[in-house]
This record gives structure tokens, C-alpha cells and sequence, in this order.
């Protein structure tokens, strides 16, 4: 890459620093601020005791466990987890032991041991932790490649750190001697959508042109789905007149943000002409653009049309969300249609998917009121069996 393309990108990223959609970085601190959380966790206090040894236990554990070869190998889920756990709990320094403690093994002189380090660092918002270790790599005479380098460009953006991507792109490649590749780029792209720097996103097809590459599909997947989730209509428009142009064929995730835009917009005939034109194209629409458009339906209390979409994804073997089978069973039972309700349940129940007991209470409630006894029990043994409620059934009065 030319140093004219470092300054054009570094220039990009100086110049949205105060745009008022970028986060705030946090200053540095010993206990960063983390990447959001999957789901919320209590933050722990030092006073409680019970919770700290059981973090201690859960570090003991992992760093006996890391002795095991098969364990650094083949466990990448329990590093991910363990990790998240950690950084939800507010524990940074936890997580700095069990990484660091990873230096110990002869996998540190393999890149991609220590990408997995550097990521996961990214993750926990401990960026300056994945930084160090990028810039130890040499000392531990581990080659530092394209891959590292997007490695801490993706662990910029986990931590928020959106600021030093320009720094890294302006200083690491030249002196480094690594030359960008398009995973750099794309990172680079997401970056900017996270800043809510649409254009800088979008002109940055333009440097890596220049620089020999061509966008793929995950680089106008990226776009459309932050147009799309923005508003932005016209520039989505663009994105897919360049797909186009450029010969890259769309898949389901390049429809998914368009149909949850519309259907947000609540123009529910446009979303499932999409949904026909998929189809009609080729492309085989997944379980998010069913979910996105049955989501319209049921907000607009149309429970005939969600049930026939909701067919048609059972016609093509998808996993029904969770969300997808509560908004349902909730319009079922709104409808009067228990029978359908108990559909949607019996089948949660069958995919293992959690349905909300208050829900399936409303289930049993309508059947037994429609005298359907024995549908009603049923649901209720099933409830049982599958750890969900105990209800005392009720017969109806008599009159």
C-alpha cells in the first residue's frame, strides 16, 4: 500500500474523531472498560467473597487445564467463554493472567496461538493488552504476518478503540513491512460504520482498489446492513448498483437488513416481494428474513399471513427463533387460535427452544376455556417433562 493510501486513511479517521457519533475511548486504566456483553452480568463487589473464590477456582482451573495440548488445541470455545465470563464480571486482571499464562507454551511461537490471544484481548476491551502482545510477537519469536496485523485491527474494534485504527494503519504496515490485505480493509470499513461514518466507510472501496483489491461480499454485506439499519436508502442503492457492477452475488445477508428496514417501516407488501424476488433469483432466504418479516405481520396483528410464512420457513427445515415463537404464540392466543398456540409450543418445546411459562399458561388457560381437556393436559405433561411450569388444571364450570 502507498504511504499516500496510509495518510488518506489515517486522514479519514483524524477527521471523524469528533464526529458525534463516535464513542468516547475510555483512558486507559488498569480494569478497561469491556466490549458489551452478550448479556448483562452483575458487576461483582470486592466484599463479595463467595463469587471471588469461585473466579479464583475459575483461573486455577483454566491454567491447570492449559497444560493439556488437546486443551490449547481443540478448547478455542472454552477460552472464548471463560474469557467473556471474566470480562462481564469486570475481572481484567483475571483475564491478563490466563493470557498471559499462555506465554509459557511453545504454541506462543505460532501467529495464530497468538491471534487468538490478541482477539480475545480485543473482546474483554483490554486493547492496549492486545497491542502489547502484537508488539512482543518478536521476543517470542512469533512472525508477525497480514494476519496478526488484522487481528489488532479487529480487536480496535471490539474494544471501541476506533481512534487507533488510523495510528495502526498509518505507522504498522510500512514499518512493519506488511502490506494490507482485504480482511484489513473490511475491518477497516466496519470500523467506520460503528462510528457512524458512512461516507469515510464507503470511500474506502475506493483506497483498496488502488491498491490491487477488489470488495467481496462480506464488504457490501457490511455496508447494506449499516445503511440499511441507519436509514440511509439511497446510499444502500448504491452498494447494490456496485454489487452489480462488480458481478458479486448477494446472499440471504445482503437481503436481511433491506427486509428489516422495511418491515421497521412498516411496508409489509414491499418486504414480501423481497422475500418472492429472493427466491426468484436464487437466493434461498434463511430463518432471519422469515423472522423479519413474520415480526411485521404479528406487529400489524396479521396472524393468517405470519402463520402462512411461518409454514413456509418449516418447509425449509429452519430453527424457529425464540423471539419468532413467543411473538407468535402471543398473537395466537390474542386471536383466540389456542390450537396454533399449542403448534407453536409443542414444537419449541421439540427444537429445545425456551418459550416463556407465562405464555404457555395462556395456552393451557384458552384450551381448557374452549373444554379442549385433553390438548391442555397434554401441554402441561410436556411443560413438566421439559422443567417449564406446573399448573393445576381447572375444570370449566358448569352452567
Amino acid at each position: 500500500m502507498s504511504s499516500s493510501v496510509y495518510r488518506r486513511l489515517h486522514g479519514l479517521f483524524t477527521a471523524t474523531k469528533t464526529t458525534p457519533s463516535l464513542p468516547k475511548s475510555p483512558k486507559p486504566t488498569t480494569a478497561p472498560s469491556p466490549a458489551p456483553a452478550p448479556a448483562p452480568a452483575r458487576s461483582l463487589s470486592p466484599a463479595d467473597s463467595s463469587d471471588a473464590k469461585t473466579f479464583r477456582i475459575l483461573v486455577k482451573k483454566f491454567k491447570k487445564a492449559s497444560d493439556s495440548n488437546r486443551f490449547r488445541h481443540r478448547n478455542h470455545r472454552s477460552y472464548e467463554t471463560t474469557v467473556r465470563r471474566l470480562a462481564a464480571a469486570h475481572k481484567f486482571s483475571d483475564i491478563e493472567d490466563i493470557l498471559e499464562h499462555q506465554k509459557k507454551y511453545p504454541d506462543i511461537t505460532n501467529e495464530g496461538f497468538v491471534v487468538r490471544l490478541i482477539c480475545l484481548y480485543g473482546k474483554s476491551g483490554m486493547f492496549d493488552h492486545a497491542q502489547k502482545l502484537f508488539d512482543e510477537m518478536p521476543q517470542l519469536k512469533c512472525e508477525r504476518t497480514v494476519m496478526s496485523l488484522n487481528a489488532l485491527l479487529s480487536a480496535c474494534v471490539s474494544s471501541k478503540k476506533f481512534d487507533k485504527i488510523g495510528e495502526l494503519l498509518s505507522e504498522i504496515p510500512e514499518k512493519l513491512s506488511i502490506k494490507p490485505d482485504l480482511i484489513s480493509y473490511n475491518t477497516v470499513i466496519k470500523a467506520f460504520c460503528e462510528m457512524g461514518s458512512f461516507d469515510s466507510a464507503y470511500s474506502v472501496i475506493e483506497e483498496m482498489e488502488k491498491n490491487g483489491l477488489e470488495p467481496d461480499l462480506i464488504t457490501f454485506n457490511t455496508l447494506l446492513d449499516a445503511f440499511y439499519r441507519n436509514e440511509r436508502f439511497a446510499d444502500a442503492e448504491k452498494v447494490w448498483e456496485l454489487m452489480k457492477e462488480k458481478n458479486v452475488v448477494p446472499n440471504a445477508r445482503s437481503y436481511n437488513p433491506k427486509l428489516r428496514a422495511l418491515v421497521a417501516g412498516n411496508r409489509i407488501p414491499e418486504a414480501s416481494e423481497l422475500i418472492e424476488e429472493m427466491g426468484i433469483k436464487g437466493i434461498k432466504p434463511d430463518v432471519f428474513s422469515y423472522s423479519a418479516l413474520i415480526k411485521g405481520f404479528y406487529d400489524n396483528g396479521m396472524l393468517e399471513e405470519a402463520k402462512e410464512w411461518y409454514k413456509e420457513m418449516a418447509k425449509n427445515d429452519f430453527k424457529t427463533l425464540q423471539v419468532t415463537f413467543t411473538k407468535l404464540g402471543s398473537l395466537a392466543c390474542e386471536k383466540g387460535d389456542f390450537d396454533f398456540a399449542l403448534e407453536l409450543c409443542k414444537e419449541a418445546i421439540s427444537q429445545r427452544c425456551l418459550v416463556y411459562s407465562s405464555m404457555m399458561q395462556l395456552v393451557v388457560d384458552g384450551l381448557v376455556k374452549e373444554s379442549k381437556m385433553e390438548q391442555a393436559k397434554e401441554l402441561v405433561e410436556l411443560g413438566k417433562s421439559n422443567g417449564y411450569f406446573h399448573y393445576k388444571l381447572k375444570m370449566p364450570l358448569e352452567v
